[in-house]
Formats: C-alpha cells, sequence, structure tokens
C-alpha cells in the first residue's frame, strides 16, 4: 500500500490548486467577424476525453462531429485495449495515462471534457475539471453516490460551465411526444411506474475475485482504482465487469436507470422521492443456505420509490424497478395481444394513469399510448404509424452539449440542453436511491450459526439533507469514504 501512496504524489487538492492557475476564460469568435464561410480555429471546441475506450470512444467521436471540433487529448489508463482504436483515430491529440497530469500540463488548451470511465471515477474527474472552467460530459450515472451527484450539481452552477449527462435518450424527440400525451390529459394521473431491464448482463451475486493474476502490460492500475478502496488488479473488475462491485459499479441500477427513469422523471415532474425499500435475490453456493456479497451487487432486485404529487402529476406515485429478469404483469390496458415490449421485453417502461398507460422502450423508443373507452382498449393508430420509425441520433446529444458550451453558460442552447446537471443530478440520486436500499438490504451482522440480515426496511428520505431519517446504517451509503489522494473537494 506504501507504493501506491508513493506512485499518487500529486494529490487531487494540490493539482487544482495548481492547475486552476493556468486555467483562462474562452472566447468563441463569430464566424461573421472573420468572413462568411471562414471556420475560425476559435469555432471549434477544443475537447479532450478522459477514458478514451469502449463508451469513450463514442462520446469523444460524436464531440467531435466530423470535424466540427478538435480533438486535442486522449487519457486512458489501457491504451492496448478498447482505447487503441480511438488513439488511431485521432493521432495528434496528446496521450496520458493521469487526467491530472493532461489537466495541469495542456489545461489552458482544452475547453471541454468527456468522462467516460468506470462510474466511481466520475465525480473527482468532473469536479476537477469544473473547476478549472472546463465545460463537462460525463457518462451515465452522473455518479457513485448520492453525495457526488449533489455536488457536481451544484459545482456546474458554481463554476458556471456547460454539463451533459450521458443518457442520450434525453435527446429523443419521441421524449416530447410522452409529454404532450400526458400533459393533454389523455391517461390522467398517473400513480404507477413500472421499469425493468435485462441486465446485469456481467456475473453479478458471485464471489470476491481471488488470487493475484499477473496484469497485462501497460495498464495505469493506481489511476484506474483511483478514489476507491485499493484491490490489486484482477479481469474480474477491468476492463468490464467492474459494473458488479460496489467498490467501483453501480450495477443494473447505475447501468440502465439513468436511461429508463429519464423518461417518468421528464414526463411527470419529479424530483426526489420519500420512500424506497426492495427486495433483491440470492445465490445458493450450499443446500438451504442463502448468500448475499456484501461487496457485490445481486443477482436480481426489485426496487420500489414512492414519490409524493407534482405541480404536473396531481396524484402520489409509486416506481417499481425490476432487473435480472423479473418483469411486471400484463397491466390493465395492455391488450393481449400487445407484446410487453418492442425489444422481445428485454427492458421497457410503463406510465399507468386512470384513463390509460403510455409504454415505451430504452432510451425512450417506439412509445405507444393506450386509452380506456369502455371495457374496450385502443391505441390510436394515427400515433403510432407516426412514431414507429422513430430513432435515436446517434451524435445528438453530444453534439447538442459542444454547441451549448460554443454558446456558453446561460445560453438558450446550454437551457435547451436536455440532460445539464441541474436535470440529471436528481435523476441520478434517484438511480442511486435504489442501490442505498439494496446495500442496506444486504447489511447483516453474526447471530447464532448465521447471520441477522437487519436493514431489510422501508426508507424513509428527506431529499433536501439527503438523510434517510428512519434507519441511521443506511446513511452510510449516501457517500464514500475516498482514498488518500482521491478526496472529492
Amino acid at each position: 500500500m506504501k507504493q501506491q501512496k508513493e506512485t499518487n504524489a500529486t494529490s487531487r487538492r494540490d493539482f487544482v490548486k495548481k492547475g486552476a492557475l493556468a486555467v483562462g476564460s474562452f472566447y468563441f469568435v463569430p464566424r461573421h467577424v472573420l468572413g462568411k464561410g471562414f471556420v475560425a480555429p476559435s469555432d471549434k471546441l477544443n475537447v479532450a476525453a478522459i477514458g478514451a475506450g469502449g463508451k469513450g470512444s463514442s462520446d469523444i467521436n460524436n464531440s467531435y462531429n466530423k470535424g466540427a471540433n478538435n480533438v486535442v487529448a486522449l487519457c486512458d489508463v489501457d491504451f492496448n485495449g478498447s482505447a487503441k482504436g480511438t488513439a488511431a483515430k485521432f493521432p495528434d491529440a496528446k496521450r496520458f495515462a493521469d487526467w491530472r497530469k493532461m489537466l495541469s500540463e495542456i489545461g489552458k488548451d482544452i475547453d471541454a471534457v468527456t468522462i467516460s470511465t468506470p462510474d466511481h471515477n466520475h465525480a473527482v474527474i468532473a469536479m476537477a475539471a469544473m473547476q478549472m472552467g472546463k465545460h463537462v460530459y460525463v457518462q451515465k450515472p452522473l455518479t457513485h453516490n448520492i453525495y457526488e451527484a449533489r455536488m457536481l450539481t451544484e459545482a456546474a452552477r458554481k463554476y458556471k460551465v456547460v454539463s451533459q449527462m450521458g443518457n442520450q435518450g434525453a435527446s429523443n424527440p419521441a421524449q416530447q411526444q410522452m409529454v404532450k400525451w400526458f400533459d393533454e390529459g389523455k391517461i390522467g394521473p398517473v400513480h404507477t411506474v413500472y421499469i425493468w431491464t435485462n441486465r446485469p448482463v456481467w456475473p453479478q451475486g458471485i464471489p470476491v475475485p481471488n488470487g493475484k493474476p499477473n496484469m497485462p502490460d501497460g495498464i495505469n492500475w493506481e489511476n484506474w482504482v483511483g478514489p476507491a478502496d485499493w484491490v490489486d488488479y484482477h479481469p474480474g473488475y477491468h476492463p468490464f465487469k467492474w459494473r458488479g462491485w460496489w467498490n467501483f459499479g453501480t450495477g443494473a441500477l447505475g447501468d440502465i436507470g439513468c436511461h429508463t427513469m429519464d423518461t417518468p422523471f421528464r414526463v411527470l415532474g419529479l424530483n426526489y422521492p420519500t420512500e424506497v425499500e426492495c427486495s433483491v435475490g440470492a445465490v445458493f453456493l450450499k443446500d438451504w443456505q442463502p448468500e448475499w456479497i456484501p461487496e457485490g451487487c445481486p443477482p436480481s432486485s426489485q426496487v420500489q420509490i414512492k414519490f409524493p404529487a407534482t405541480k404536473k402529476n396531481k396524484s402520489p406515485m409509486n416506481m417499481v424497478w425490476m432487473d435480472g429478469g423479473l418483469k411486471p404483469f400484463r397491466p390493465e390496458f395492455l391488450p393481449l395481444d400487445e407484446p410487453m415490449s418492442d425489444d422481445g421485453g428485454a427492458n421497457g417502461i410503463y406510465l399507468i394513469g386512470t384513463k390509460g398507460m403510455i409504454s415505451c422502450g430504452m432510451y425512450g423508443l417506439n412509445p405507444k399510448l393506450f386509452l380506456k373507452n369502455g371495457d374496450k382498449f385502443e391505441t390510436p393508430k394515427e400515433d403510432r404509424n407516426n412514431l414507429a420509425a422513430t430513432t435515436l441520433p446517434e451524435w445528438g446529444h453530444q453534439m447538442f452539449w459542444t454547441e451549448a458550451c460554443k454558446a456558453g453558460f446561460g445560453s438558450d442552447k446550454h437551457k435547451a440542453l436536455t440532460s445539464s446537471f441541474d436535470y440529471s443530478g436528481p435523476l441520478t440520486e434517484t438511480v442511486l436511491m435504489g442501490n442505498l436500499a439494496i446495500r442496506s438490504y444486504m447489511l447483516r451482522k453474526p447471530k447464532g450459526n448465521g447471520f441477522d440480515y437487519y436493514g431489510r426496511n422501508r426508507l424513509l428520505w428527506d431529499g433536501n439533507n439527503m438523510k434517510i431519517t428512519n434507519f441511521e446504517d443506511a446513511n452510510q451509503f449516501v457517500k464514500r469514504q475516498y482514498r488518500d489522494g482521491w478526496k472529492l473537494a
């Protein structure tokens, strides 16, 4: 452990103090000043990627937007992995293994950053970038825990930077069709929302990886672990299976919840919930002895989150989340010959009101309206036909963000963003509220020859103060402990 601390000599706090001194304001020269058709260098945003492989590859490529902007730097802990292709596409971009070094050395040349790392690194990187005046695009979930989401939301306002979370379905125009249907009162007040997913599609509910296999060449493991508790390299964590371990990931909820909860959040005008409870699946490694691995996410879960009535939705509402293959039963308004969802039933969203139901797939795709007409059910064919071909723009979500960065904080383009932190922060908090319940559910203490799982409560939430009011032990999951040198400041 001593070696790891020594290699992390540049603490995040010291880095911000030093790096902030080199940061100036950004000024974009309008095209008309230099003549019609001339693209001034300052008309192009200088963008850097922190996390350049996997989803980071599409994030930086879409921000590049076919040459509308410059990609000036790429940061990744493993350029021998999936980031290799991104580096080949942008050969002139400077490469770094440490994002702190990148920002301190060439921060003055960077206007905005995409952050597409594992979940546990999102907040410390985004906070440091915003404190240096950089616009930020952060993959979903925005953060690893509720406290971090609140801090980033407030920081985006404080430092006046343009922010966007990477739940690209938020920019799907079909979302606005569902808002229109609801605002017109077609389905009445919504009392129940069902959301389900086939995730996890990676190992979950399994014992902690053991052994110490050799680490492939070229991986900066110190920076990969970042603020999390130190563990040695293991392929059970990197490059993909980290999602199922609380130290790094946020499970099925973190992976998909910001996509699927976005629809009810947007349509119904939701904010902080008031309570949450859950149940989770178990693995039986021995007969009659269920196992819940506290270090890891469970193989399946069902979470119920309650919301008060809002200005838009005049009814208290229950949101029921299911993962690991669990699905709701067919609701009253869904005809028997109608599929549960358009992707084979793997993922879906139902908003059930007093007069009808809206359904859609992940990202808000293919919305459908089902109305009650006496004892009959009908789906307006003209609406179905018009929206059947609706697809998600491959690059729009990132492009809207870069154009808003050029226009500046508080501009009309900034205000038009569909997932700036003012919106995606509270959304992420709600998603992570489900994980708070799941982790509380698996709290245990020795009892006789076994364990007492004492955290299986209905948890009451004070959103303004970020606190469970009826079970103190659950509050340990609101915020994490940070490794030395990586604190969120």
